[in-house]
């Protein structure tokens, strides 16, 4: 089991459930707009340049509870769909479209990648260390177990549960055995071997450090409202 303590928002270690998709999802291979130009059916790609701190805007309303958000990913590893917890985590999945409307998301990286366990992205900055320059807090139900295919927010070790910047991961691992500290953003309802292609570009020397082998980039965040 993974130690919860290490999983916060660091210089060294960056970082609730249900989730991932079925079998047929993961037996097919990459969908469409994937690129098989790199071994791993990832593309070759370069580490944009570093964005700014802050620039994003605290949303004053969450999402309405009836409808259905789902976020797709276009990555360099092909696409992911996350379908938003709006119930659990009204106040984080407000601030996460918010984000992803304002394009916040687009160009930037994986920044930290332990296979089997976690991938992370969402910090502008590329460092681990950005944010939008506000947080947000939807502490999780206790019984929170984070699964193959949850979503979840990152937050610092000194933060109460349920604190949230902009940085995600997802879970990739069979269970990440982490307490239930960290805001639920929703779970992966499509494209789990997405994920699972850049779970195998993490560098397993590195550690919970989670280096990549080499960059993956978010290229383009979307907002689907059913």
């Amino acid at each position: 089991m993974r130690r919860p303590a290490l999983l916060v928002l660091t210089l060294a270690l960056a970082l609730t459930g249900c989730g991932g998709d079925d079998e047929k999802d993961r037996s097919q291979g990459p969908s469409s707009g994937d690129s098989a130009s790199a071994p791993g059916g990832c593309e070759d790609a370069h580490a944009p340049a570093p964005g700014g701190e802050g620039g994003g805007h605290r949303p004053v309303r969450p999402l309405d509870a009836k409808k259905t958000y789902e976020v797709t990913m276009t990555t360099t590893c092909g696409s992911m769909t996350i379908r938003l917890d709006v119930k659990t985590s009204p106040t984080t999945t407000a601030s996460f479209a918010s984000l992803v409307r304002s394009g916040f998301y687009d160009k930037t990286l994986f920044h930290r990648i332990v296979p089997g366990f976690v991938i992370q992205g969402g910090d502008p900055t590329g460092t681990g260390n950005g944010g939008p320059g506000y947080s947000t807090r939807d502490k999780p139900p206790p019984r929170t177990k984070y699964t193959k295919g949850v979503v979840a927010m990152a937050k610092t070790a000194n933060q109460p549960a349920g604190t949230a910047g902009s940085q995600f991961y997802v879970v990739t691992g069979r269970d990440a055995g982490l307490p239930p500290q960290y805001a639920l953003l929703g779970r992966v309802v499509k494209g789990m071997s997405t994920a699972e292609r850049i779970d195998a570009l993490g560098d397993p020397q590195s550690g919970e450090v989670g280096q990549p082998l080499r960059p993956v980039v978010l290229k383009k965040a979307s907002l689907r409202v059913s």
